[in-house]
């Protein structure tokens, strides 16, 4: 068992697919962050340096119909379907899946399967 916490397990898992993992204009990279109480999700171009949409549990839009908090997994399927919804509207259908270093499970997996159900492809 390593010696590091596990933000900085996370941080190296996160760097090395990192390595593998770059957004461009025609598939950009939908990053995930989860913390303990909410999950954040953007829709990033890596050569351009810019953002071209997020959604998370903070956005206003959300706050008001979550019933749970935004640490849940309801929370992150409702997430993963308005970032795909606002996604799609600005005319993206493929992205690139970046997990954060992070398990692909639990949160972040509810958050992939309703950005997939809602339209994009990855």
């Amino acid at each position: 068992m390593s010696n590091l916490s596990r933000k900085l397990q996370t941080q190296k898992r996160h760097k090395r697919l990192r390595r593998h993992l770059n957004g461009t204009p025609q598939r950009p990279r939908l990053a995930v962050y989860r913390s303990n109480n909410h999950i954040y999700a953007q829709v990033i171009d890596d050569e351009a340096q810019n953002t071209l949409c997020t959604a998370s549990t903070v956005d206003k839009e959300l706050k008001t119909t979550l019933k749970s908090n935004g640490g849940s997994c309801d929370a992150s399927t409702a997430v993963g379907e308005l970032v795909a919804k606002r996604a799609l509207s600005k005319g993206i259908k493929q992205v690139v899946f970046d997990r954060g270093g992070n398990l692909y499970h639990g949160r972040v997996k509810a958050l992939a399967v309703a950005a997939r159900e809602a339209g994009l492809q990855f």
